[in-house]
């Protein structure tokens, strides 16, 4: 709980605006007091030792410097902001509305529009102290140098600022920041650690539980709705060997429940109460919309809705589609040589204690490839494209299943394909299929052939 609650806070700073700017401006107040005292002090030999030669000008001159970096600075910062909007309304029209996370969360407009405030707020501050009644106006020789610095990094942000809006806009760009994503979730799929999972004694599993369990098993429903966004899996084991059960989870990370949905399956029923079904609710942390935290069918569900949207009429840009496909073969091709870790999760004492609702392998391939192949019949690159994907898949697995799961689209692929007009298009197909069953190729095709 402790882990997702760190995860929760960062995901929540990195996708406000308000975070890095406030600090930066925070930094600057800081920055010009100090400045300021510094020229309070007669310390503007200090410049020397950075090799800097301090402001030479007099009130007149300091008080034009100074508001013209603090005019132009907020007039830029506005610019900057308004940049942004367009950049998350183009964004959203054409990839779709999940992508603004990847936008929100993106540091770079966060602290090229903190840049431009902390510049303004320090010129602001340092103007505020220029005294002009006075027989000797005080002329804050070194903060005014500040300025100017700060002035031309502002400068030198802005023109990186001008790179990266119009790159971060790009379908390559976005593709390839929600492909890291994905990565990284299987990373965390691959490596997750609960208790002591044993997948050779799923036999254990059907002797002890499988005779009438969910007949026998209370069922512990959901005091609230919402999308689940991360199980506390080691605080459901700890509960069940507290109180010596088995706890069989009925949902996983991404699914949307409604109160009064069962969550898991407990057994025995005469050992729970209400407190119990509470810590166990509290196990499950639910929010409004899904995080990829825990969940690695969102990343791949992000390059699905980006490839249809890219194959729809209104856009035609199968070449974007089909980098989507390529970016989803990749993460298939790492799954599927892999092991999923098991379901059944023991404790120290070897009793089992959990039953996780797992993604599978053919379930992540249905996700990939099922409103690609529906929305994309009729587009003969597309077809072809995921014909080839499911090939190069196909390599890097011997499990019996997932080649049952690949072997299953690629024939959905093949008769879909039958009503295209054009009979070449259609031989482009079938030779890419013939490719898929070559890499398929094994004792057990001709018994999966049907399936």
């Amino acid at each position: 709980m402790k882990n997702y609650n760190r995860i929760k806070l960062r995901e929540t700073l990195r996708s406000s605006y308000w975070f890095v700017p406030t600090l930066m401006t925070g930094a600057a107040i800081a920055l010009a007091f100090l400045m300021l005292n510094l020229d309070l002090a007669g310390k503007s030999e200090l410049m020397e030792i950075f090799g800097l030669k301090p402001f030479t000008g007099g009130l007149e001159s300091g008080l034009t410097v100074l508001s013209t970096i603090a005019g132009s600075m907020i007039t830029v910062a506005g610019t900057v902001f308004s940049v942004t909007l367009v950049a998350l309304t183009l964004a959203s029209q054409q990839f779709g509305s999940r992508v603004l996370r990847n936008f929100m969360q993106d540091m770079k407009y966060q602290f090229v529009l903190g840049t431009f405030l902390a510049t303004f707020i320090y010129s602001l501050l340092v103007l505020r102290s220029v005294n002009v009644g006075r027989e000797q106006p005080f002329v804050p020789k070194i903060s005014i140098t500040v300025a100017i610095l700060l002035a031309i990094a502002s400068i030198i942000v802005l023109i990186y600022f001008i790179h990266h809006a119009s790159t971060s806009i790009h379908a390559w760009h976005i593709i390839r920041e929600i492909s890291d994503e994905l990565e990284s979730n299987i990373d965390g799929l691959l490596s997750e650690n609960v208790g002591n999972r044993h997948p050779e004694d799923k036999r254990q599993f059907v002797e002890e539980i499988a005779t009438g369990f969910n007949q026998k098993a209370y069922p512990i429903q959901a005091t609230s709705s919402g999308y689940i966004r991360a199980i506390d899996y080691n605080r459901l084991l700890n509960i069940a060997k507290s109180k010596n059960l088995l706890l069989h989870l009925k949902q996983r990370p991404g699914k949307f429940i409604v109160r009064g949905s069962e969550l898991v399956s407990a057994s025995p029923p005469e050992r729970v109460n209400r407190k119990l079904t509470q810590q166990i609710n509290y196990a499950f942390i639910l929010g409004r919309e899904r995080t990829p935290f825990q969940d690695v069918e969102f990343s791949t569900k992000q390059l699905v809705e980006i490839a249809i949207r890219a194959i729809s009429p209104a856009v035609n840009d199968p070449f974007t589609a089909i980098r989507c496909i390529d970016q989803l073969s990749v993460a298939l091709c790492r799954l599927a040589a892999k092991d999923f870790p098991s379901p059944y999760c023991y404790d120290d004492d070897q009793n089992l204690r959990l039953i996780t609702n797992q993604v599978t392998f053919s379930g992540l391939v249905d996700d990939a490839f099922h409103q690609i192949r529906q929305y994309g019949r009729q587009d003969v690159a597309v077809t072809i494209r995921l014909l080839e994907a499911i090939a190069t898949i196909a390599k890097y697995t011997d499990n019996k299943k997932n080649r049952v799961a690949l072997l299953r689209h690629a024939n959905m692929i093949r008769r879909g394909s039958q009503d295209l007009l054009e009979e070449l298009d259609r031989e482009d197909v079938e030779e890419r299929y013939q490719a898929v069953l070559r890499a398929l190729s094994s004792e057990n095709v001709d018994s999966i052939f049907n399936v």
